[in-house]
């Protein structure tokens, strides 16, 4: 009842109402009400639909409202739109504006707003945020890519962290599920070469008859467990750098988010390095070379000293600008031609565009950046090689290209690239699912 009386003209009208508002439910607003999945909306089912929905429109209505006005003009509908990469002319935001606008003035004040979108569950504006979240779905086993962005009212009931504990479980499963293609990835940079070739089958196979087939999974452990600490040091630092840059906008611009996901990517990188130095000397391992990571860290340290826990240390982090920019370049350009092109009464683009514009995106960012990430590895590696002499990353470059050419750039290329559609594809089903278990909106 008092969700109702804001929009109804008096209480004792509210029943004569519901009857007549409910002539006029679609089939969206009974999908999106219907709670115990009878096919109908009875008054519990309707009541609680409009106070979620009613609460959404006020959230969204605030992040539009820029200027604190109590009114959205078109100005502020083209400069969010703007913001989540979709250019608009301004005869298209006064369309939208005419749209809603019921006395004239082409501005929308909140009672126009809801009056509108009461009885719509889906609107575009939000559900391309909602739709369209990115780092957290697509994990490829790679930790370079721009974090997510979430609201101050996400932030206050917790949803961030809800975000991060699903897709860090969805990073754990999907990169214990695809840890062999990774460590042949590992191997075939490292010991691949003109003279010796692996492939992949071959590869494999030496895998299983040198550690049977649990050797298949060396370093994943590691992989898995950096998860959290990255995942948390990076998105801290990317609020804290949004705030420094000078944003007071939710909302940042595609080169505005490039620039402090990169920053944000240095400095989880930085903290979680020798982590990965870790995971790249596990992979390479013989049988019972180490017991365990603790082993295997003792090792390095007394044989090495500290500083071979930052080896490739310059590669990796000059890998983060193309990687990050290319990755969110290229997904914001299929998003933006697939909302200008096929978006009509929902932004929702469906399962298989995301999933096919992750993927190219990511492989596009992967494929820029691999052979700074090649030679991070072989870095990392050298001293487990034994009797090779310890280069630096300009001159692993130079010997590269002269015994190699540039092809050896890319040694391990295809496992990698083998990886990228199972990763993506288990990232989002348990991505999904785990979002519901932990109470997270979905769309």
């Amino acid at each position: 009842k008092l969700v109702l009386v804001h929009f109804l003209p008096a209480e004792s009208e509210i029943i004569f109402h519901i009857a007549i508002l409910k002539c006029f439910l679609d089939f969206k607003i009974v999908k999106a009400g219907d709670k115990d999945l009878d096919g109908q909306l009875d008054f519990e089912e309707f009541v609680h639909y409009l106070r979620d929905h009613e609460k959404k429109l006020r959230l969204v209505f605030k992040s539009l409202d820029r200027k604190n006005d109590g009114r959205i003009d078109s100005q502020e509908i083209m400069q969010s739109l703007r913001d989540l990469g979709v250019n608009i002319s301004e005869e298209q935001a006064e369309k939208i504006l005419r749209s809603m606008d019921k006395n004239g003035t082409m501005t929308i004040d909140w009672n126009e707003w809801r009056d509108y979108h009461l009885l719509h569950p889906a609107d575009n504006i939000p559900e391309i945020i909602l739709y369209w979240k990115h780092s957290s779905i697509f994990d490829v086993g790679e930790s370079l890519m721009v974090p997510d962005e979430f609201t101050a009212e996400e932030k206050k009931m917790g949803m961030l962290w809800r975000h991060l504990v699903a897709g860090g479980g969805a990073g754990a499963v999907s990169r214990t599920c695809t840890a062999p293609l990774d460590r042949l990835k590992v191997l075939m940079q490292v010991h691949s070469s003109k003279s010796n070739s692996m492939r992949i089958a071959g590869g494999f196979a030496q895998m299983i008859r040198e550690g049977g087939t649990r050797s298949l999974w060396r370093g994943n452990g590691i992989n898995v467990l950096k998860i959290a600490p990255e995942s948390a040091i990076k998105f801290v630092a990317y609020e804290q750098i949004k705030r420094l840059i000078g944003s007071n906008q939710e909302t940042l611009g595609i080169t505005e988010r490039l620039v402090a996901g990169s920053l944000a990517g240095a400095i989880a990188q930085s903290s979680i390095y020798p982590m990965e130095v870790l995971k790249t000397r596990l992979a390479l391992r013989k049988t019972g070379q180490y017991s365990g990571i603790q082993d295997c860290a003792k090792h390095i340290f007394q044989r090495e000293g500290v500083a071979a826990f930052y080896k490739g240390y310059i590669p990796n982090m000059l890998g983060i600008i193309p990687y990050a920019g290319i990755d969110l370049a290229v997904y914001e350009t299929l998003k933006n031609s697939w909302l200008q092109h096929y978006a009509t009464d929902s932004a929702d683009p469906g399962v298989f565009v995301l999933l096919a514009c992750g993927t190219t995106s990511s492989t596009c960012g992967q494929l820029a950046s691999y052979p700074l990430a090649l030679v991070r590895t072989r870095m990392q590696a050298q001293a487990s090689l034994g009797g090779g002499p310890q280069m630096s990353m300009t001159g692993l470059f130079r010997h590269i290209i002269r015994t190699e050419g540039p092809i050896g750039l890319y040694r391990g290329l295809a496992p990698n690239f083998m990886k990228v559609i199972p990763s993506v594809s288990i990232s989002y089903v348990v991505y999904e699912y785990l979002k519901i278990t932990l109470g997270v909106q979905s769309k």
